[in-house]
């Protein structure tokens, strides 16, 4: 095949989906091999046409030793020769991969893409091209059946991938996918978006200009311009199991059919299509089912039920997307189990990638990193009896109450029962409030939690109820029952906070002075 040819056909690729606008700055991942060196001929060559400035990107992964070091090297000058700068990077791959007990491939591919991503930030691009052909296309599909994909898994490597991350101001960068990129000065690898409140959020965009080639053509184009890229040793290792999936089971597949590898393709142009199409009405539904609150994403388990299946697992790869920034590591599997959900018990839960945990509650599912666990599934343990000054101020475990005594009566939200889950936040605070007749409540009130055979007189109510049944009946969360605060006088109960009073303590018209107490979560 003709230089030109390919390059044409390149460039037609790039226009075709619009992945590089005039007067950008573009990164270019360069590894040293046949596919990288060939992209980034290419482009160089267009560089003028399309208006736009390369730099080059390298990470040496400190796994073959001498070898590594001859890449960066061997890049280093193939940069300098095509005069674009470059950012030549080592991150110690062996290290990471113990830390984040995970394989050497995933390992690399983390780092890499967050080295990536802080070239970019460094350099200001946001994007990088990488040499992914259409060999790499077919090995991702077969890899994602192998692995138990869902139909999103079977579109493979897309043409150009928003990836989110978060980068500090500082040496660290990670981001939401990629649990950390650059070791501390200990060497230890953090995720920085719980350490760093300097760090800002970005969006790298990957593109992949050779989808459309063939390993081979690359190849082919490296030796017509007499170019000799570097030859990566570890590509003939059994050890790593796309190289298995490369030189064992594609060669075996085509002797059963020689076009396997145009019919995954056309797999995954069908997949992206039907997903394309699922994805555009899941977003037109996400309002109605789903709202999201700082680090965790509540769904309406009627609504989602009511949906179509097909409807469903997309509206939960969404709502894993959005809090952990991509789907990447979620499988079938994954979404499944969180659908099964829908029909479990109330309080059963689900752990997922990214530290993420799915938890069933009574109408809503929540969807939370592991991090907002502990402040959205559970409330402040109250361990023992606090007394509270009355009027005043008391601090107790996890909560500050302020009581006060005033003239006249302002109503409060909390005189009615009150969705469980909007105990958290400011907008909700007035669920924190309740009022009393002051001459009826008292002021020897303490404060625990509930004890078996509880029971009180709920406002609105005639007649006494236990309280194990009205926590049932009103949908307070198994988690939260022995972490709900209980007002008590020395006769009764007289407020399950945030919930209700006891309907022998109500202002009425006859009341003189009203007790208000206000709970606030520290």
């Amino acid at each position: 095949m003709k230089k030109i040819e390919l390059e044409a056909r390149v460039i037609d690729f790039i226009q075709q989906h619009n992945l590089i606008s005039s007067g950008e700055i573009v990164g270019v991942g360069v590894s040293g091999g046949a596919d990288s060196v060939c992209l980034l001929h290419v482009l160089a060559g267009w560089q003028s046409k399309l208006d736009i400035k390369l730099h080059v990107a390298h990470l040496n992964h400190q796994l073959r030793g001498v070898e590594s070091e001859a890449d960066a090297e061997y890049v280093a000058a193939l940069a300098g020769k095509l005069d674009i700068p470059i950012t030549i990077g080592k991150r110690d791959v062996a290290a990471y991969r113990a830390e984040r007990h995970c394989s050497t491939e995933e390992a690399a591919r983390e780092l890499r893409y967050g080295f990536l991503a802080k070239v970019a930030d460094d350099i200001g691009a946001n994007r990088v091209a990488i040499g992914h052909t259409r060999d790499d296309q077919v090995e991702t599909i077969l890899m994602h059946i192998l692995r138990g994909t869902g139909t999103s898994g079977l579109r493979g490597l897309e043409p150009y991938s928003p990836f989110p991350f978060c980068h500090s101001e500082g040496e660290k960068c990670s981001c939401p996918i990629y649990w950390a990129t650059v070791p501390d000065k200990s060497g230890n690898y953090k995720r920085l978006r719980e350490e760093s409140p300097k760090a800002k959020n970005l969006e790298l965009v990957v593109i992949r200009p050779l989808l459309n080639v063939t390993r081979e053509e690359t190849l082919n184009y490296c030796q017509e311009r007499q170019i000799e890229p570097r030859i990566d040793s570890s590509n003939l290792s059994l050890s790593f199991f796309r190289n298995r999936l490369r030189l064992e089971l594609l060669p075996l597949l085509r002797e059963y059919n020689p076009g396997v590898d145009q019919a995954l393709l056309r797999l995954a142009e069908i997949a992206g299509s039907d997903i394309s199409y699922l994805e555009q009405q899941a977003f037109q539904l996400w309002d109605e089912v789903a709202r999201q609150e700082e680090d965790a994403i509540y769904l309406d388990k009627g609504k989602i039920v009511a949906l179509p299946i097909a409807l469903q697992r997309q509206l939960l790869r969404l709502a894993i997307a959005r809090l952990a920034g991509d789907t990447r590591d979620i499988e079938a599997n994954h979404i499944e189990a969180i659908r099964s959900l829908l029909s479990k018990p109330v309080g059963k839960r689900t752990s997922l990638p990214h530290g993420l945990v799915c938890w069933n509650g009574y109408d809503e599912m929540l969807l939370a990193t592991s991090a907002a666990k502990q402040s959205y599934l559970t409330l402040p343990l109250v361990q023992g009896v606090f007394p509270l000054k009355v009027p005043g101020e008391t601090v107790l475990s996890g909560w500050r109450v302020i009581a006060s005594i005033v003239g006249e009566q302002v109503p409060s939200l909390s005189l009615r029962g009150t969705s469980p889950l909007s105990l958290r936040g400011a907008k909700q605070r007035s669920n924190l409030i309740a009022e009393f007749d002051f001459d009826k409540a008292g002021t020897e009130l303490f404060v625990r939690q509930r004890q078996p055979g509880d029971g009180f007189q709920p406002l609105g109510m005639d007649k006494p109820k236990k309280l194990q049944h009205f926590m049932v009946d009103v949908k307070i969360p198994l988690l939260w029952r022995e972490r709900i605060p209980i007002v008590c006088s020395p006769r009764q109960i007289i407020w399950v906070v945030g919930w209700r009073i006891d309907d022998k303590v109500k202002v009425t018209e006859a009341t003189k002075e009203i007790l208000r107490l206000e709970f606030i979560r520290l």
